[in-house]
C-alpha cells in the first residue's frame, strides 16, 4: 500500500484501488477484527457479531461474521468488545493542552479522540509562515493522530493588532490546495465582516472567499450574537458554525438558521436539555467541541470520551451521542470519506468499548493498529526535533527593569483619571478612576483592587509595552507578579503584579524560556512551566507538564489575588489562570489592552471601532 499519511491524491487512488480488491476477496487482508457489536453511525444501528477487514491503514470490508469472502494475515477476537468509530473533534486549539502534537496523540488517543480539527489561529499569531508545516510534521513522521488544520482567520485577530503571522486571501488559497486542510478557522472579527468600512474587512473576505471557492468549510464565532438579524447575518456570510452558544434558545435559533452547532462541555447539559425539551429530533447538524482544554483537565476528566458521557448524562441516547463526536463533524467538515465510520475506505480509527451506556474504553485502534491498551498509550511516539523557527519564537531584543512598565503622570500631577479594565469587560465603555501620583509616575491602589496589567509586544523586535491599571485581578500580595506567553489570541506576553520590579522579572524569565509561565515574589521565580515551542506547548509528556503546573498552582496558592466578579461566568477567585483569555479581541469584547503599534498607539483600542485612549490624563 502507498503511503497514506498526508491524502496525497495520487497515492490516494492507489490506495483505493487496492481496497477494491481486498473488499473483493482478490487480495488478502492485513488484519481481521472480530467485534461483539459494530456501530453503524449513518444509521445509528448495530450489528452484531461483525467483523472489519483492515489492510494497511484502512478499512477495506465490514459485516457479519463469516461474510468477507478473502484470507487475512492476521484474526484478532474482540467479540467480548463494542466497536464504534475513532471519535472526532471539530473544533479544536491543540494548543490549548500545551503539548505538540506528537505528546497531544499520546494523551488523547487512550480517550478515543483519532483525528482532530485544528483551529489553529494560535499558532498562525506566532508564526504564520510556518504554520501548515508545523501541523502536518507529527502526521508525515507516522503519528496515528490525524490533524485536519484550518488556518486561523484571526491572523492578526483584528486591524489592531500585531502579530506573528498575517494571512489574507492569497495565503488562504495556497492553504486550501493542500488536502489535508479542511477550511477556514473560526472567523471572529464580526464588525470585520459586516461592517465595510472596518480595515480588517478586505483582508477577512479575501479568505473568506478563497475557502468558498475551494468548497472548503468556513467556521464561525459568533460570541454574543443572539438577535435574529444578526444570526441571519451571519449565516448570510457563509459562516457555517458556532461554538459560542450559550443557551438553548441561542443554540435553537442559530440551528433553525442553518448553522452547525459545536456544543462546548461547559453549556452542554443547558443546551442538550434545552433542544430536547424543543422537540429536536434530528442531531445531524450537532456536534461537540472541546475548544480549549489543558493537558492537566484531560488527565483528569478525558477527552472526547468526556464529552459524549457529558451528553449522555444530559439526556442523548449513546447512540446520538456518538453521531455527535463521529459522523456529524466528519460530513460538516467533509470529512467523511476518512474519517467518521467504520466503513471501507476510511481509516481504521475503531474505539472499542467495554460498556457503551457508560462510554468505557477498553482498546483504541488507529490507523488500522492497537494503540491503546486501557488508558495507556502503546503506539509509536516520533521523536521530532522541532525546528528553531518553533522554538524561537519569543523576540525580545533585552532583559526587561521596572522602569518600563512605569506610567509616568503629565508633570506637575499629583493624581490622574486613569481608565480601568477588568478581565472579561464587555460593555461599550471602559470604567474610569482617580489614582494618586508619586515621583512622577501613577500609582496601584491595592485596597481598592486596583493592580498594573501590561502585554509585551514579543514579535516585531520593538519590545513595545501596553501598561494599564486594572480592577479586580492579580496580587495583593506585595512584590509580586505572574505571566504566561499564552494570551489568546495575538498570543504577546501578559504580566500582572503588585510591584514593577517583580514583572519585569517575570516578563524577562518567560524570555529566557522562550515561553511559559513564570511567578515571582519577595524578589524570587518561585514557580515556572515551560512552553518552549512557540509559546505555547511543550515537547514533553504530558504528565512532566502537569507535574510543573501543580507546582505552579501550589505557589501561587501562597499568593493572595485580588477577586471581582465580572460579566463572564467562568472568571472565578484564585489563581487567575483565566487571564490567558482575558485580551481577547472578538465579540463580545469591546475595550481591550494590546501591545501598542500605529493603529493602536497606547495601546488601549475599541476593537469594534477602532478608538484608541490615553490610559492615564
Amino acid at each position: 500500500m502507498p503511503d497514506d499519511l498526508s491524502l496525497d491524491p495520487i497515492a490516494e487512488t492507489a490506495i483505493r484501488q487496492a481496497l477494491v480488491l481486498v473488499a473483493l476477496g482478490k487480495r488478502p487482508a492485513d488484519t481481521l477484527l472480530r467485534v461483539g457489536r459494530l456501530f453503524d453511525a449513518a444509521t445509528a444501528t448495530w450489528i452484531e457479531d461483525a467483523e472489519i477487514a483492515i489492510c494497511g491503514r484502512r478499512i477495506a470490508f465490514t459485516g457479519p461474521r463469516g461474510s468477507y469472502p478473502g484470507a487475512a494475515a492476521h484474526v484478532v477476537d474482540r467479540t467480548h468488545l463494542c466497536a464504534v468509530p475513532g471519535f472526532g473533534e471539530v473544533h479544536k486549539h491543540i494548543e490549548s493542552s500545551h503539548l505538540t502534537p506528537e505528546h497531544e496523540a499520546a494523551l488523547v488517543l487512550p480517550h478515543g479522540n483519532t483525528w482532530t480539527c485544528e483551529a489553529s489561529h494560535e499558532f498562525s499569531n506566532v508564526n504564520g509562515a510556518n504554520n501548515l508545516d508545523f501541523w502536518l510534521t507529527a502526521r508525515a513522521a507516522g503519528c496515528p493522530l490525524k490533524i485536519f488544520p484550518l488556518p486561523g482567520s484571526a491572523v492578526p485577530p483584528t486591524a489592531f493588532e500585531v502579530s506573528g503571522g498575517w494571512f489574507g486571501g492569497a495565503e488562504q488559497a495556497g492553504f486550501m490546495a493542500h488536502p489535508m486542510v479542511a477550511g477556514l478557522d473560526e472567523v471572529m472579527d464580526w464588525p470585520a465582516v459586516w461592517n465595510a468600512e472596518n480595515p480588517a474587512h478586505p483582508r477577512l473576505w479575501g479568505m473568506i472567499g478563497a475557502t468558498l471557492a475551494a468548497r472548503g468549510v468556513v467556521e464561525g464565532h459568533g460570541a454574543g450574537l443572539r438577535d435574529l438579524p444578526s444570526i441571519n447575518g451571519f449565516a448570510a456570510a457563509g459562516l457555517s458554525s458556532d461554538h459560542e452558544a450559550w443557551t438553548a434558545e441561542e443554540a435553537w435559533d442559530k440551528l433553525r438558521h442553518g448553522i452547525f452547532l459545536e456544543i462546548r462541555p461547559h453549556s452542554m447539559p443547558d443546551i442538550i436539555g434545552g433542544l430536547l425539551e424543543r422537540g429536536l429530533r434530528d442531531w445531524s447538524q450537532v456536534a461537540f467541541a472541546t475548544d480549549d482544554r489543558s493537558a492537566s483537565d484531560t488527565l483528569r476528566m478525558g477527552a472526547t470520551d468526556h464529552n459524549v458521557r457529558l451528553a449522555i448524562q444530559s439526556g442523548l441516547s449513546p447512540e446520538t451521542a456518538i453521531q455527535c463526536v463521529t459522523i456529524n463533524p466528519a460530513r460538516h467538515m467533509r470529512l467523511t470519506p476518512w474519517v467518521g465510520s467504520i466503513a471501507p475506505g476510511r481509516y481504521g480509527d475503531i474505539v472499542l468499548l467495554s460498556d457503551v451506556d457508560t462510554i468505557q474504553i477498553a482498546e483504541v485502534w488507529a490507523d488500522g493498529a492497537q494503540v491503546s491498551e486501557g488508558d495507556r498509550y502503546i503506539g509509536p511516539l516520533p521523536r521530532i526535533e522541532w525546528p528553531v523557527w518553533s522554538t524561537r519564537s519569543v523576540n525580545l531584543p533585552r532583559d526587561l527593569i521596572a522602569d518600563d512598565f512605569a506610567i509616568p503622570a503629565p508633570q506637575g500631577r499629583t493624581s490622574v483619571k486613569a481608565a480601568l479594565l477588568r478581565p472579561f469587560h464587555w460593555t461599550d465603555d471602559f470604567i474610569e478612576t482617580d489614582l494618586a501620583v508619586e515621583n512622577g509616575t501613577v500609582q496601584r491602589d491595592t485596597a481598592r483592587n486596583i493592580t498594573k496589567f501590561a502585554v509585551v509586544d514579543r514579535y516585531t523586535g520593538a519590545a513595545n509595552i501596553g501598561r494599564m491599571f486594572w480592577l479586580g485581578t492579580g496580587p495583593a500580595t506585595p512584590g509580586t507578579a505572574v505571566g504566561c506567553s499564552v494570551a489568546h489570541d495575538s498570543h504577546n506576553i501578559w504580566v500582572v503584579g503588585s510591584c514593577d520590579a517583580a514583572m519585569a522579572q517575570v516578563v524577562n524569565r518567560i524570555r529566557a524560556n522562550q515561553g511559559g509561565w513564570a511567578l515571582s515574589t519577595a524578589g524570587q521565580i518561585t514557580a515556572e512551566v515551560r512552553y518552549e515551542v512557540g509559546g505555547l506547548m511543550t515537547c514533553r509528556p504530558a504528565a512532566a507538564l502537569d507535574a510543573e503546573m501543580d507546582h505552579l498552582y501550589a505557589e501561587a496558592a501562597k499568593i493572595d489575588w485580588m477577586y471581582e466578579p465580572t460579566f463572564s461566568p467562568r472568571w472565578s477567585a484564585g489563581f487567575p489562570e483565566r487571564l490567558q483569555f482575558a485580551t481577547l479581541t472578538c465579540a463580545p469584547w469591546r475595550w481591550v489592552l494590546v501591545a501598542p503599534n500605529d493603529a493602536a498607539p497606547t495601546g488601549l483600542v475599541n476593537v469594534q471601532t477602532g478608538a484608541s485612549h490615553p490610559v492615564v490624563w
